[in-house]
């Protein structure tokens, strides 16, 4: 087994007050009457036409409403010693660390999901299974941004604001969004009883981007 103080596991987890209006998911303080962030999404033109904002209350429902968010990382020394294996020549070895060491922060973040349902008063039934976890099939979703149904990597920002990842866990954004160190994950969590994963498409991203930027033009003039 590896032993090293600099490549062990970290992670940071909050619940946030939150809504909907519209496509856009509002995060607010505990009481509701500040805003924290905003969240734009993009919804199918085709089949279900779902949005990722379906899955919080509306704004005008009456209801309070939470959503969570976390990250995990695995590091931060694993890309100084793939570094020195792959100097060594063991490039196998230093590409299979860093392999582990993402799949470690995945499945971190999944054992950190499966907590927030424990926390969220839904634990996984006594009978789930290893695959029905593997299939996601628990109640509500775990998506992380750059992916397909929010592919705006630009996002990350303001979920490293919420959480303060960089001074909680050490992890830090490139100028590209990307995490550092690479063996980490990001995520949002619904709990909607009927949240479900679903993608969008190139049409659907565009046009995700063509309302980001006229909201983004709006708030400048």
């Amino acid at each position: 087994m590896l032993r090293r103080p600099d490549i062990h596991a970290r992670a940071v987890y909050k619940f946030f007050r939150a809504h909907s209006e519209g496509e856009s998911l509002i995060v607010t303080c505990p009481e509701g009457d500040h805003v924290k962030e905003r969240f734009d999404f993009g919804r199918q033109a085709k089949d279900g036409g779902l949005c990722l904002s379906d899955f919080t209350a509306a704004r005008d429902s009456g209801r309070v409403d939470y959503v969570a968010f976390l990250a995990t990382t695995v590091g931060p020394g694993v890309r100084a010693l793939a570094e020195e294996w792959k100097a060594n020549g063991d490039y196998l070895r230093s590409h299979i660390l860093q392999i582990l060491a993402l799949e470690g922060a995945e499945a971190f973040a999944e054992l950190l999901h499966e907590k927030i349902r424990e926390m969220w008063g839904f634990p996984d039934p006594a009978e789930t299974t290893k695959p029905d976890l593997f299939k996601g099939r628990y109640r509500g979703v775990r998506v992380s941004f750059g992916y397909p149904a929010c592919p705006r990597l630009e996002d990350q920002a303001q979920l490293f604001r919420l959480l303060d990842v960089e001074k909680s866990i050490g992890v830090q954004l490139t100028e590209g969004f990307m995490m550092e160190p690479e063996g980490s994950v990001s995520a949002l969590v619904f709990h909607h009883p009927e949240a479900r994963y679903f993608s969008l498409t190139e049409q659907d991203a565009e046009q995700l981007e063509r309302s980001v930027r006229a909201a983004e033009g709006a708030t400048v003039a």
